[in-house]
């Protein structure tokens, strides 16, 4: 069954107009850097136009003027001036292409960089609400919808709409009453236009949602493929993809629809107007045949010119009617884009920042309180501290608040109420850069990035030298196991790491750690996905990364929480029990019994 939520419309898929103002001038800054190929790209379209228009011009003349009289010698010029016409209008066409494509991709260039940097900016907790496939959407699939319109939008529509006023300017320059005669069907066409518009607007807006929601469930269902196998759930997961998949398709084809009928309106209605200007024209051309021109008739060159000049004339205008579909596509995708880089849900870093310099390692919380969702707390009034180079371990039943307690530290969340310090320094006040790089993470579920050993270990750390990068691998022994791949240190890593175990991956963390050599160091549940052999070699390894340094680790195993000066046992968020190993089992309290229930008799 499909999720409720995936049913509704998100904010920027409401309908709104096919050219926003708004919309155009926030998108202003991104296109400025680039608009004089938008300049370019219009001189060439209207030197495009002026070719266009030249050409059935050009047509009635040798008709009207030579071919008519029999007049062979005047006629050959016009036919070389045709020929340069027709090579004009084909460079200047492909020249006034590529400078569009140009613009819009170096607009849309700094637009993803722009919609990238903010997404980097949100806090964690923007991630826990917001479907991963719908923001990879924003950056992709909207921003394409944009492409569309620097392709054939607003430049290629101020073009169009000059053509077809010089158009009409040339009609009735030629003839009024044909003009007017020809023009019988427009009217109709621009109520047609109006009706089938609004519901083009209303089935794009239902795709672009459809859309998002195909992207968000691919990208769910292939990233948890092997729990989806593990758990027999192909078929019902093929049934929902089904059904959201048939929804793209339905969207899509109601939107293909309306702009079939449209553009079969406009062919239609043009078929109409040639047999107007041919029934009324023609007759006007017999009238002047029989009265040698008495009356003032029409000539057969101007007749052409009319069904040439008309013909032209109804394919901008079918161009227009396709072009508002591809502007309402790009209003909503802008729409959909500024109501991601509208989002201020962010951590605050105060303008003037506290430098941290060389930090000791003193850690404390001061009646710290905070829940995910506001309604139900995760840690109630947490106060502890922790001394420079003291090695302290969490402990307590899943869901008591430890991992946190990390997140809070390293500031992924802040406090709802209550402060964290750093020598003695509210974190808030240090820049979120500075905290970050002197506060070293070990987390339970490694995340690596798809490039070689060396660059995941130098994570975040440009600095750090491969020579260095290396020794501090090795001291983890990681250069064993580096030796068995066929590339060594520059081993291609897979997406996520998938060619590597749970336990090369976490010894590849601990050397990250090791190599940047922060003063506090967080250990979230580090040692947990690694078999007999591994954690033994990360024995010695995490004892020499310990030492001297401030270290809270989220701790499951005994051999950890043994060799830590202090522990303390999280109950429900709050802090129930503190003090070493020993201690604690002497105590005979919650501690105790939960290392009895864990370990049993080892527990001494």
């Amino acid at each position: 069954m499909v999720h409720p939520s995936h049913h509704g419309l998100e904010p920027g898929d409401r309908p709104g107009a096919a050219l926003d103002p708004n919309l155009l001038k926030r998108l202003w800054p991104f296109v400025k850097p680039h608009a004089h190929l938008l300049l370019y790209g219009l001189i060439f379209l209207l030197l495009l136009s002026a070719c266009r228009l030249a050409m059935p011009w050009l047509v009635k003349v040798a008709i009207d003027d030579y071919l008519a009289l029999g007049d062979l010698e005047g006629y050959y010029p016009l036919l070389v001036a045709f020929l340069v016409v027709g090579v004009l209008n084909g460079l200047l066409r492909r020249s006034q292409h590529i400078a569009m494509e140009t613009a819009g991709q170096n607009a849309l260039l700094d637009l993803r960089l722009a919609i990238f940097r903010h997404l980097q900016q949100l806090p964690a907790s923007f991630f826990d609400k917001n479907s991963t496939g719908r923001l990879v959407g924003r950056v992709t699939t909207d921003v394409e919808a944009l492409q569309e319109m620097f392709a054939s939008g607003v430049v290629t529509i101020v073009g169009d709409l000059i053509f077809l006023f010089a158009t009409l300017a040339i009609l009735f320059a030629l003839h009024v009453k044909l003009a007017l005669v020809s023009l019988i069907v427009v009217p109709l066409l621009l109520i047609l236009t109006l009706f089938i518009r609004m519901k083009v607007r209303t089935a794009y807006v239902s795709m672009r949602a459809k859309l998002s929601e195909m992207n968000g469930f691919l990208h769910e269902r292939i990233s948890g493929m092997s729990v989806v196998q593990m758990f027999n759930r192909e078929t019902a997961t093929q049934s929902e993809y089904g059904e959201i998949s048939g929804g793209v398709r339905d969207a899509q084809l109601k939107t293909v629809w309306w702009e079939t009928s449209l553009s079969t309106s406009v062919e239609l209605l043009s078929s109409l107007t040639g047999a107007l200007i041919l029934w009324y024209g023609g007759g006007l051309v017999a009238e002047n045949w029989r009265t040698d021109g008495v009356t003032g008739g029409l000539t057969l060159g101007v007749l052409f010119a009319f069904i040439d000049y008309m013909q032209k004339f109804f394919h901008p205008l079918n161009e227009l009617s396709l072009k508002y579909t591809v502007m309402q596509n790009a209003m909503t995708a802008s729409r959909r884009i500024f109501d991601l880089l509208d989002v201020e849900e962010r951590l605050e870093e105060n303008k003037t920042t506290v430098d941290p310099g060389q930090v000791v390692g003193e850690i404390e919380f001061d009646r710290v309180s905070f829940g995910y969702d506001p309604e139900v707390p995760v840690l109630k009034d947490l106060s502890f501290k922790v001394a420079p180079g003291e090695k302290v371990a969490l402990v307590g039943a899943t869901g008591a608040g430890k991992t946190t307690v990390l997140k809070l530290l390293t500031r992924l969340y802040d406090p709802t109420s209550g402060r964290i310090l750093l020598d003695g320094v509210d974190i808030r006040e240090y820049a979120l850069r500075d905290l970050r790089k002197r506060i070293g993470l070990v987390p339970q579920d490694v995340f690596l990035f798809e490039g070689d050993i060396l660059e995941n270990i130098r994570l975040g750390h440009p600095e750090v030298s491969d020579e260095r990068a290396i020794e501090a691998a090795s001291r983890l022994h990681l250069d064993e196991i580096v030796e068995r791949f066929p590339g060594g240190w520059r081993e291609p890593v897979r997406e996520r790491g998938r060619n590597l175990s749970a336990g090369e991956k976490q010894l590849l963390s601990f050397a990250r750690v090791l190599a940047a050599s922060p003063r506090v160091l967080v250990l979230d549940e580090a040692t947990s996905n690694v078999d007999s052999h591994t954690e033994h070699l990360l024995q010695e390894a995490v004892h020499d990364i310990m030492e001297g340094r401030t270290s809270i680790a989220i701790a499951h195993r005994l051999s950890t929480v043994r060799d830590a000066d202090r522990i303390l046992l999280f109950h429900k968020g709050e802090l129930e029990e503190q003090g070493n190993h020993a201690e604690l089992l002497a105590k005979g309290g919650k501690y105790a019994a939960l290392v009895r229930l864990q370990y049993g008799d080892q527990s001494t």
